[in-house]
């Protein structure tokens, strides 16, 4: 059984941050590498969200384009193990909607392995890290001086970089990418409401409701903070399923928490009308909270930013059975035929039941998500 343990007053994320201070690994040297650099605005587009309108093609953004362009680029260039476009999909003609993808070339160790001499020797730091081609470092995200957003095609890393995107070569959708958290200070390994902050901040600036952001934590594995990214033509099943309100005081501040009803693993939604600042501080607190307890927890980021879902699930220990974040809003990737075919929604929902936590603590989550939206919106 998950235990979650009460929210504590004094600042939980805090200590989680300190406690992880001597467990940083080194900085990722990337001296004479030169790609291009995306700076922000230095107005936070989190500031002034209502005045933004998630799109689809139409009205194209800067930092959109650019993701495009180089996946299309890198695709072109072969670094992809498949043509995913060509992939076969069903969807499941039941309650849910459950989405199947054949691809039998997928493969679940995502991370690059190295090849030759090309790759980046940083024996100090993660395995991800240190098997990254150059040929697979898209672009790096910076904040700028400037009132607007500025692109520069071909630029060295700064040291106050805030992400790097990686391509996938195991794509799951079309524009698959690693967004890697970056800083002066080094690769962090924990989220944060600063790093949350700057992928939101990238899902705002993307500006197109196709885009989706997936994080996937779990304690059994030793794993550096990175979240993935895709575009997919249709809302996962999990954005079309009912939910219920969960009344508070952070309504007033423009955040709204909801349960995922009818919906074979427990969830929760958090929404940010104008505040998503607030909603940020809120979800990425929580994270870290449940990181703290070694829960397991799925994250996906939709609808520009503006909403987040969180999977909290069980720890297998008797089996390797886990969801990731893409399965838990309802994508399921197969790599063979047979279970392609015989997929049916009663398979993935005892699937998805099999990872989900007890009514008891599932409440328990619910209850500190409150606890902590209560305080940081009072």
């Amino acid at each position: 059984m998950v235990k979650v343990k009460p929210y504590e007053d004094d600042c939980c994320l805090m200590k989680y941050i300190a406690a992880s201070e001597q467990s940083k690994c080194r900085r990722l040297q990337l001296q004479g590498v030169k790609i291009p650099l995306y700076k922000f605005g230095n107005q936070s587009s989190l500031d002034n969200y209502v005045g933004l309108s998630c799109t689809h093609e139409e009205d194209q953004s800067l930092l959109d384009t650019l993701l495009l362009a180089q996946w299309e680029d890198r695709a072109w260039k072969g670094l992809l193990g498949y043509d995913v476009t060509t992939c076969e999909i069903k969807v499941i003609c039941a309650r849910r909607k459950f989405v199947c993808q054949l691809n039998e070339g997928w493969n679940m160790d995502y991370f690059p392995k190295p090849k030759e001499e090309k790759v980046f020797q940083q024996s100090e730091l993660s395995v991800y890290c240190m098997n990254i081609l150059r040929e697979e470092l898209l672009f790096s995200v910076s904040n700028g001086e400037k009132a607007i957003p500025e692109l520069i095609h071909s630029a060295t890393v700064p040291n106050d970089a805030n992400l790097i995107f990686v391509i996938n070569a195991n794509p799951v959708e079309y524009g698959h990418v690693f967004l890697v958290p970056r800083g002066f200070y080094g690769l962090p390994q924990s989220m944060d409401a600063r790093v949350l902050e700057m992928v939101t901040r990238v899902a705002v600036e993307i500006n197109n409701c196709s885009l989706r952001i997936f994080y996937d934590f779990s304690a059994s594995i030793a794993n550096h903070l990175y979240f993935q990214a895709c575009y997919f033509a249709n809302p996962l099943p999990v954005e079309l399923m009912p939910v219920v309100n969960v009344l508070g005081n952070w309504q007033e501040k423009g955040i709204h928490i909801s349960e995922v009803a009818d919906y074979p693993i427990k969830a929760l939604t958090f929404e940010g009308n104008g505040n998503l600042k607030l909603l940020v501080e809120v979800v990425a607190e929580i994270c870290s909270c449940l990181q703290n307890q070694d829960i397991r927890y799925c994250l996906l980021i939709s609808s520009c930013g503006k909403k987040m879902f969180l999977f909290p699930q069980l720890h297998m220990l008797a089996t390797t059975c886990t969801l990731s974040a893409w399965e838990c809003g309802g994508h399921f990737v197969f790599k063979e035929r047979n279970d392609f075919d015989r997929a049916t929604e009663d398979i993935l929902m005892k699937r998805m039941a099999a990872v989900s936590l007890t009514d008891e603590a599932f409440e328990a989550v619910k209850q500190l998500s409150c606890s902590v939206a209560g305080k940081l919106a009072s």
